[in-house]
């Protein structure tokens, strides 16, 4: 498949699923996923104020320390935004997938964070 017509289709996706989401607030903000090769980063985003409230990674300290699959470590990461959208009183998002499939690493993510005490 040639590459640019398959990062076009992605981007088309994510406009379509960004369209039927909405934007996030200060009350109620975006969860954005972003999957690489190798990590997977999420951030809790404010579109009303264009500005990201937290953020974690695979790349952390504590999570890129230890030797677990990919998978595991997505749910860790779920986790981590968790606690930190806990820690500012955060309780409701918005999940944008980012134009991934809903499973592996993103539904991962998706599960560690709402054991954290995310609601979406």
């Amino acid at each position: 498949m040639n590459p640019k017509v398959k990062s076009q289709r992605r981007s088309n996706i994510r406009y379509r699923i960004r369209r039927r989401i909405g934007n996030g607030t200060a009350q109620k903000p975006r969860l954005s996923v972003y999957r690489s090769n190798a990590d997977i980063y999420v951030q809790l985003i404010d579109d009303a104020n264009a500005q990201t409230l937290a953020a974690a990674s695979s790349r952390d300290k504590d999570i890129s320390s230890q030797k677990l699959p990919k998978k595991d470590k997505s749910k860790l990461v779920g986790e981590s935004i968790a606690r930190k959208a806990a820690a500012l009183g955060i309780k409701d998002v918005v999940f944008d997938r980012g134009g991934y499939l809903y499973h592996g690493r993103v539904k991962s993510v998706a599960d560690g964070a709402r054991e954290g005490g995310l609601q979406f």
